[in-house]
């Protein structure tokens, strides 16, 4: 949670990101450079954290941007400009889950072969009896990783809404617009997530 920053917002002493969307609409660059200097490490993380794969986040954020620069004719300066790029970013992220769960159900699943032609375990089926030891582990990448385990395991609506609010600075109000929920739905999504998250991470509280 240490790498949420605020992105939906303007600098103190800069332009707001719609009036430079504006300025980039009309053929300005530099404008588009400060909006990607903006909002690149909070939606890196949101986009890391969904897809849980750096290389792919990675391609996924370069995917943003260039839908950005496609669509800057259509983009209405009535509408936070994050909260339009974390629609885009969320949309992206939908369709690789989908990708991805198609590749899972192809690959994990499917009885692997030895050498011998016989059948063997499948990687889903081994790599769930494997036990990963953390005795030796330090403590603050265990908490660390624990903490993105309990994340994942959140249901999809909670999940996406906890990475948006802590990853990407949105207002409830603009989550809701990204996610066509009410806010109240939104805030609701989000309380019921750290309920989850203080349940999964309880038995860290007592640690020195």
């Amino acid at each position: 949670m240490n790498d949420a920053i605020t992105t939906g917002r303007p600098d103190a002493e800069g332009p707001s990101d719609e009036s430079l969307m504006a300025a980039f609409r009309e053929g300005d660059a530099k404008a588009f450079e400060v909006l990607v200097t903006r909002h690149r490490r909070g939606l890196f993380n949101f986009l890391l954290r969904s897809v849980n794969n750096h290389s792919r986040a990675e391609e996924l954020l370069q995917e943003v941007f260039v839908r950005v620069i496609r669509a800057k004719g259509r983009y209405q300066q009535t509408a936070r400009f994050s909260t339009w790029l974390y629609t885009i970013a969320r949309n992206l992220c939908v369709d690789e889950s989908r990708r991805a769960k198609f590749r899972r159900h192809a690959s994990l699943d499917a009885p692997r072969r030895g050498r011998d032609g016989d059948e063997r375990e499948s990687m889903l089926d081994r790599t769930a009896a494997e036990q990963v030891s953390v005795d030796d582990e330090a403590m603050a990448p265990t908490i660390q990783r624990r903490l993105k385990e309990a994340v994942d395991q959140l249901p999809e609506d909670q999940r996406e809404v906890f990475l948006m609010r802590q990853l990407g600075g949105l207002s409830f109000k603009q989550i809701g617009k990204v996610v066509g929920a009410p806010e109240n739905t939104v805030k609701s999504r989000m309380r019921y997530a750290l309920e989850k998250l203080r349940e999964q991470l309880k038995d860290l509280r007592d640690l020195p």
